[in-house]
């Protein structure tokens, strides 16, 4: 079944993004939002949708919102593009990995310049 999971959560991940930048007319939901990933529950009744949004956090949250508020019509609007026996109930969650991974990065180039400044003659 995993394997149907994954088929299905990559086919969803594109449909709900294309009903989401194509469809969907909400000037709250920004284009910089990027569907990241799809989760389907087993019983394929639920799907969390994990989305990042390039913005402040206002703008974030708005967006989030308002996809929250669509998911509806998202899910309906999807439906007729995936032929299941129940559309699942789409959850948006804000995925900010990206940014999380950003903040690394940077704490690790702090790190290393620190390492560098206190002992110059070391190579590592």
């Amino acid at each position: 079944m995993t394997r149907r999971t994954d088929r299905l959560n990559s086919l969803l991940k594109e449909v709900i993004a294309d009903v989401i930048h194509n469809k969907v007319k909400n000037p709250y939901i920004k284009k910089l939002v990027t569907v990241t990933r799809v989760d389907i529950s087993k019983d394929l009744r639920h799907a969390k949708v994990y989305i990042s949004v390039i913005g402040d956090d206002k703008e974030k949250e708005e967006s989030l919102n308002a996809l929250q508020q669509s998911s509806g019509f998202i899910a309906a609007t999807a439906s007729k593009q995936v032929v299941l026996r129940f559309f699942p109930d789409l959850k948006f969650i804000l995925d900010d990995s990206a940014e999380q991974h950003a903040r690394i990065e940077a704490l690790l180039k702090e790190v290393e310049s620190e390492r560098e400044k206190r002992n110059p003659d070391d190579e590592a």
